[in-house]
């Protein structure tokens, strides 16, 4: 609201001027108004970005696993045999006769002979899921910051975990991985993460 101030001058030529002003209550209701409608639109911007960071790192890591998963699936549907064990770079171990078939490597051969395959393998001081095939010393990267040991396991058509190498088998896979909140940037502890679990079960084209 407008306030008149009346000022009065004295003598023959006195007039009187009429000035527009605000109290002081209404400039600091206006101020605290304006205040308030720039927290919002700056609050606004802000969960919009965070919104906008969120589903961009959930899309990065949906196609990341769908690219670590695809190959994997197209070797074992393909495959002649199939065995499950542990391993790294430079070994691979069967499992004991009866021990259940879990572990953190899979020897995928795509016919019978056993002097061709592809190894997958999780590298524990990495925390990487590496691919490599026989008679090549190269070591393939497919999955990063993988943070659980067992990453296959051969299961019956009922999901239960076997014992044996049966051929009706299917393998399952399961990734549990962080991923950085800029998919740019390097996963770490200076980094803020989001943490994904990805499954899937696969079984070969041609059951014996």
């Amino acid at each position: 609201m407008k306030r008149s101030l009346l000022i009065g001058l004295s003598g023959p030529a006195a007039s009187v001027k009429s000035v527009a002003a605000f109290t002081l209550v209404e400039m600091m209701t206006t101020m605290a108004v304006f205040a308030l409608l720039v927290a919002g639109y700056v609050s606004f911007q802000l969960f919009g970005s965070h919104s906008f960071i969120i589903a961009r790192t959930k899309l990065a890591a949906t196609d990341y696993s769908r690219k670590a998963l695809n190959q994997v699936r197209d070797e074992i549907r393909s495959a002649k045999l199939l065995y499950v064990g542990n391993g790294n770079a430079s070994s691979f171990s069967l499992l004991a006769g009866n021990a259940p078939r879990m572990g953190n490597a899979l020897q995928i051969f795509p016919t019978a002979d056993t002097n061709t395959f592809t190894y997958y393998f999780l590298d524990t001081n990495s925390c990487c899921l590496n691919r490599m095939t026989s008679g090549g010393s190269n070591v393939a990267v497919i999955g990063q910051y993988i943070t659980n040991a067992i990453v296959f396991q051969a299961q019956d058509f009922q999901g239960n975990v076997l014992t044996n190498d049966s051929n009706n088998r299917a393998i399952q896979i399961s990734l549990q991985f962080y991923q950085c909140e800029y998919p740019v940037g390097q996963a770490g502890a200076d980094c803020l993460s989001y943490y994904f679990q990805v499954q899937t079960c696969i079984a070969r084209r041609l059951i014996e």
